[in-house]
């Protein structure tokens, strides 16, 4: 990569960012989408950027404050999410043997269906899912963390859902994504699948991160949540919607 380029994914990554200090997700989502449509880097280099960077935001919550997991919904949602983070990394590893288009088209609706479900409001319910709604959540988020690093969003939407305190639901979430990131760095190491350009990057990346949620505790924005929420559903759809149309255009569909 070149200088250029490195600034570039910078300037994605602090966009990233920005929008994970502002919603407390997508942070990979809107990484991947502008990278992968700016041509910046690769999106494998950059799923294994997010799954280093969920690990340092795991250590850094886990370290500031005392965990407190809401057990029943943790063992079974983390259980499924495991198997389904085996599935997409094999998937995403026989993609990128050589379909890289269509690993950027499955990127691109990805993103899509994801700024769906986060536009969505989300209504409280008045008592807990069943275990069998959180195995299939689970295993939906895995697959897309295994692919992507992305196991954010349907995770996020049907947690947020359940009748339990926040914060509960937020250290459930962080432990997830974090066994998550071990595993599937964890499959991607041994086979070769982690460069050093990744490597590189995510130690480029860490301290612009940490330093911009620090400035953003000090600085909170003054827009208001709805407002947030449009932008980045707005944003999610135009980046999976130009993934989406580049990836046909390669693959000789528009043409």
């Amino acid at each position: 990569m070149t200088l250029s380029q490195h600034l570039l994914f910078l300037l994605c990554a602090a966009t990233a960012g920005y929008v994970q200090n502002l919603t407390g997700f997508a942070f990979g989502l809107v990484l991947l989408g502008l990278v992968g449509l700016l041509g910046v880097a690769s999106i494998a280099d950059v799923a294994n950027v997010v799954s280093m960077l969920t690990l340092v935001n795991a250590a850094v919550l886990y370290y500031a404050t005392r965990p407190k997991f809401e057990t029943r919904i943790l063992l079974p949602t983390l259980a499924a999410s495991q198997v389904g983070v085996v599935a997409g990394v094999l998937l995403v590893n026989w993609l990128s043997s050589g379909l890289v288009v269509v690993l950027g088209l499955l990127l691109g609706l990805t993103i899509i269906g994801c700024a769906a479900l986060l536009a969505r409001t989300a209504q409280a319910l008045a008592q807990r899912s069943s275990t069998t709604s959180f195995v299939a959540v689970g295993l939906v988020s895995g697959v897309l963390g295994g692919l992507f690093s992305t196991a954010g969003p349907p995770l996020v939407y049907h947690l947020y859902r359940q009748p339990l305190p926040q914060r509960a639901i937020r250290d459930t979430l962080v432990a997830i994504f974090a066994a998550n990131a071990v595993l599937r760095l964890g499959m991607m190491l041994p086979t070769g699948h982690v460069s050093s350009n990744a490597l590189l990057l995510s130690l480029e990346t860490v301290p612009l991160v940490l330093l911009q949620t620090g400035w953003m505790a000090r600085h909170p924005s003054r827009l208001q949540p709805a407002t947030v929420k449009r932008i980045v559903c707005l944003l999610l759809a135009l980046v999976g919607c130009s993934l989406v149309a580049s990836s046909l255009h390669a693959l000789h569909i528009f043409r």
